[in-house]
Formats: structure tokens, sequence, C-alpha cells
């Protein structure tokens, strides 16, 4: 049979792994059964495997016997603090805890790559590298600590993706530049001061400041940034104050910002800051402001998008190889492409049926599996043309594997 083929062979594995990944999830920078269960399955392939690398990750190396490209690939394995709530077989069982973002399928489609490429190992040319990355959800993430421990020494360029519940299944999506944003936290604290609800004169209302602040951040998207460049400034947590008769003491506003833009991302925090401190003086209260700067954005070098998009339209056909917008969700694959060459994109992983498509990070969120078997093939595929390499060249795989 040939790559294409082997690897269709190991859908069920693929959707076993998955579902053994969904059904016991760990979170972000906890996790240990998760690698454990990578590293295993790797070494049962044959696969050269390091375990810790940057603390919880796993890498795998499979060493072709024939001179060419060290190609990477990476999948990340953390799970989200969220309750499952589907009605499947495989349903999470830990409480609190699923996967609602498709990271176990990426695991198993890496897995599934990277036996299909072992069974014609001693034909390869170069190397082939599985990154299988922890704590993509949390910041820090781990892609920085195991650049760092050496996952991509000798690598010439490195490639991800992430499975998409509601673009359409049997299609991939990418662009060539910044494909997702940037995400600093922010959290300011206004101080008043205290007083009976009835007697506001007696003090100076840090919800009545904190809720100007609040207002006067929209004019940092609307009268600071340039109207072509895409920047969100975004409040989602205020909270003050216990009962309704009484002024609180403080009040505490917590939000995010999402850009593209180095230099833009700058300008919204250096604002965020300049209208925080003048509106609460101005109010006759005080404010602290603490901005934590969370992933870069995620570029992806036109070189290699241009790549995934050749080896897509071979596999896949013209049609399903789609050019999309920049997003504004964060990824920490941006400090691999940061390191080296590469690039990043999405498989359409939409269920056949309407009614169980969810957004990801959602309680009862799921994906079409087959996805997984774009995913797998996307890889081999990208890894015959890093190598000006016909998909499947290399003689046909024994039927007995």
């Amino acid at each position: 049979m040939t790559i294409t083929q082997h690897i269709e062979s190991l859908y069920k594995e693929m959707v076993d792994t998955r579902r053994h990944l969904h059904m016991h999830p760990e979170l972000s920078h906890q996790e240990a059964a998760t690698p454990a269960f990578i590293a295993d399955r790797l070494e049962e392939m044959g696969v050269d495997v390091r375990r810790g690398v940057g603390g919880r990750g796993v890498v795998g190396t499979i060493r072709g016997g024939k001179p060419g490209k060290t190609i990477a690939f990476r999948a990340d394995f953390d799970a989200l603090p969220i309750d499952d709530q589907k009605d499947v077989s495989y349903k999470s069982t830990v409480p609190g805890v699923m996967h609602a973002c498709g990271h176990d399928g990426h695991t198993a489609a890496l897995l599934g790559f990277a036996k299909a490429m072992m069974a014609i190992q001693n034909e390869l040319a170069g190397s082939i590298v599985l990154i299988h990355q922890f704590g993509e959800e949390l910041s820090p993430g781990g892609a920085r600590a195991m650049i760092e421990d050496g996952c991509l020494d000798g690598v010439d360029a490195v490639y991800g993706a992430h499975l998409q519940s509601k673009l359409d299944s049997g299609s991939i999506y990418l662009r060539d530049g910044f494909l997702q944003a940037s995400e600093d936290t922010v959290k300011i604290v206004v101080h008043g001061s205290g007083a009976h609800g009835a007697e506001p004169h007696n003090g100076v209302d840090p919800i009545l400041a904190a809720s100007h602040i609040m207002i006067a951040l929209q004019s940092i998207v609307s009268r600071n940034a340039d109207p072509l460049k895409e920047l969100v400034v975004s409040i989602g947590k205020f909270h003050a104050g216990d009962a309704d008769n009484v002024i609180p003491g403080k009040a505490v506003l917590e939000g995010t910002i999402r850009v593209f833009d180095p230099e833009l991302r700058k300008l919204a925090s250096q604002r965020l800051r300049i209208i925080v401190e003048n509106v609460a003086t101005a109010m006759g209260a005080t404010a602290e402001v603490f901005i934590e700067n969370g992933y870069d954005a995620l570029w992806n070098h036109p070189a290699e998008a241009d790549l995934i998009r050749s080896a897509g339209r071979k596999l896949i056909g013209e049609e399903n190889v789609v050019e999309i917008d920049p997003v504004m969700p964060v990824e920490d694959f941006t400090y691999f492409t940061q390191a080296k060459p590469g690039a990043y994109f999405f498989v359409g992983a939409k269920m056949e049926d309407g009614d169980a498509v969810y957004p990801h990070h959602h309680e009862n969120f799921d994906f079409n599996e087959t996805a997984m078997l774009v995913t797998a093939k996307m890889f081999a595929a990208i890894y015959f043309e890093a190598h000006g390499l016909a998909l499947d060249s290399i003689p046909a795989v024994s039927d007995s594997i």
C-alpha cells in the first residue's frame, strides 16, 4: 500500500488514541500520564524518544536512511478546566477537565503519521522530528521551554496544524504572515473611598470611576489605532462591592488586548495606562494598571506556507486549500516560527450533524474525527513536498504492518 493508504489503515487506531486521551485529560503544566503515554507509544514504534523536554514535553526523532532535510511537526496535548457535558461513550472521566480544543486529535494524528513514516524509515531522506508539546493553553506555554531545551536543534523547518470545529471538514485553511493574534492580559484596580450609598458625597466612588475608564478605553481602537490594522481591547470582568447600599473602596477591571502588529501592541498598552490613570484622577480616584504579556502574534513564513499550499493541492485538491483571514485567538506555536522557518494551518473538523457543532472551549465541544486523517496525510504530504518528492513515490508499505 502507499503511505496515504497506510495512514488510512491507521484511522481506527487514531480514533482509539484520541478517545483514550479525551477520557483522561490533564490540565496545562500538570500533564504526567499523557506525555508518558505518548512516549511509550513512540518507543513501541521504534522512534528515538526524549522525555521531559522543557519540563513535560516529548520529542521523537525518525532518522531516515538517506541524506535530506530535518522537518519538525508539532502537536499539543493539554486540556482545559471545563466540565465535559457531551453524551458520548468517550466523555471525560475527570470532573471539571476536558479536551475542548482538539489537542487530543492533534496528538493522535501526529502519532498516526509517525507510525506510517516509521514503516518506510530506511527509505526516508533526512529526519522527522515529532514535537509533542505541553501547556499550550496556559501562558507561559510549553513551546519556549521546549525550544530552549533543544527540540528544534538541527531542524530546517517546522509545521503545525489545529483542528477547527466550525470549518468545513476535508479542507485546510491558512495564510501568509500573521495568522493569530498576540495576547496581553490587563488588570486595573481603581481605588476610591468607601461611603454609605445614601451619602456618596462623603466618599469617592470607584465604580463610577471604573465605569468611565471602561468607556474611555474604547477610544484606543476607535481613535488611536490605524483603522486598517486589527486591534481588540476588551474588558471581560468588572467586580466591585458586596452590598447594594455601600460604596466600596475599590473596583477591579480585567480584560485582554489582542493585536497583530507589534508597534500597535505597544501603543495599546501605553494608551491604556495613560487613559486609566488620568480618568481615575479626574474622578478623584487613583488606579493601578497591571499588564501581563502573553503570547506573541503567530507569523507564517511565506515560503513554508506556500509549501503547505502546494502539498495540500496535490493531496486534497486546489478547491480544498482555502485562504483565511487572521483570527484573534492566540497560539504559542509562534515561538517555533520565531526560531525556525515554518507555518501553521487549520484543518476543517466540522461535525456532520449541525446540532453537534460547538465552538472551541465549549462544554459540548467535539470534532469530526476524519479531520485527523487529513492532518496526518498533510504532514506526510508536507514532508515529501519539502524533499521535492511525490507523496506516494516511496515503494509500497507491506500490507502485514
